[in-house]
């Protein structure tokens, strides 16, 4: 089967260098925070450090966690207290991670055999209730009301986010407002409560609070809407999933809305057949690539993640310029041109 590419091939792709120029900067406090999280992970119940430290070695590029530090040294911020937060956001996520996977019954999650598969569903509910649990140890003993406000609350919207995903799965009626609140709440909150308590630690002002929220919350809606169409055209070893996965699913994602909406009445009925009723059959998969090459839909999705990407630009005007601000600024790139 052909792969699909979204993007421009003339356009120059960033690669992972801008990511890797943002954890170099902060690459002492994330050799604290990896310190912290493998120490907090720690249970007397076996299984639990098992799984747990299954997963988070698994292969995550840690970049929410990444915001959390760099945000914070962006602010200014000379102290610690961001540390054991990034290493909270991380357990935040991954436990949305072992959650998801259960949910979406994945084999596999980075090329590897997902946790669940491992492990079984049962254990990786409970382990990121576990992780849950450890995360909000974290937020209390920084004793800041203000961090544990809003890490909790980015907690409970990633929750409804994943509770709207079950109610738009298999409804080829879902809008392209619908499909941006659930990403809005599943993914881009916890990026957007990531940046925002990096400035909270440094003591900032309310302006530049909503700015890194600003940034965190649009990076994170480019980041998922390239994660969609990437599941439509990447390559298998780089992204770490097959091809068509949200097809196989029924998932209604950014390419599937648009291709519905821009389709005829028989389109609209393959798209019925196929993620409503869930009747797949061979070739059906090569079909629906054929339709959103048609449509435009993968280019067009792309170009919706970067007007995000745009947005979150803007949001890092307020601070002066700095090496640290221009990581952040090249890492809105690399989230919008990855191919992996």
């Amino acid at each position: 089967m052909a792969v699909v590419t979204p993007l421009d091939p003339k356009r120059r792709k960033p690669g992972t260098d801008a990511l890797e120029a943002l954890v170099e900067l902060v690459a002492t406090d994330l050799a604290a925070v990896n310190d912290i999280i493998i120490r907090r992970m720690h249970s007397d119940v076996e299984m639990i450090p098992q799984l747990a430290g299954y997963i988070v070695a698994s292969g995550g590029k840690r970049l929410r966690p990444v915001l959390t530090l760099a945000a914070a040294r962006l602010c200014g911020y000379q102290g610690e207290r961001h540390q054991p937060l990034a290493a909270c956001v991380e357990f935040i996520h991954t436990a949305t991670l072992l959650h998801d996977d259960v949910v979406d019954e994945s084999d596999l999650r980075r090329g590897q055999p997902s946790a669940n598969a491992v492990f079984g569903n049962k254990a990786s509910v409970l382990v990121g209730d576990f992780l849950f649990s450890r995360a909000f140890q974290v937020m209390t003993e920084d004793g800041s009301l203000d961090v544990l406000r809003i890490l909790s609350s980015a907690s409970a919207v990633i929750s409804e986010g994943e509770v709207l995903q079950l109610i738009t799965a298999n409804d080829t009626t879902t809008s392209e407002e619908a499909y941006l609140e659930v990403i809005r709440a599943k993914t881009a909150e916890l990026f957007a409560a990531a940046c925002r308590i990096g400035a909270v630690v440094a003591g900032r002002p309310a302006a530049e609070e909503e700015a890194l929220r600003s940034y965190g919350l649009n990076l994170g809606i480019a980041f998922q809407v390239v994660d969609d169409v990437l599941d439509y055209s990447a390559v298998q070893a780089r992204l770490g999933k097959t091809i068509g996965d949200d097809f196989r699913e029924g998932k209604i994602t950014l390419p599937v809305v648009l291709a519905f909406r821009r389709g005829d009445d028989e389109e609209r009925a393959f798209w019925r057949r196929t993620l409503e009723e869930v009747d797949q059959r061979e070739g059906d998969l090569e079909h629906a690539l054929a339709l959103m090459q048609r449509h435009n839909t993968l280019r067009d999705s792309v170009e919706r993640a970067r007007h995000y990407g745009a947005v979150a630009r803007d949001a890092l005007g307020l601070f002066p310029a700095s090496p640290i601000k221009r990581a952040l600024l090249d890492v809105i790139d690399f989230v919008v041109d990855r191919d992996f």
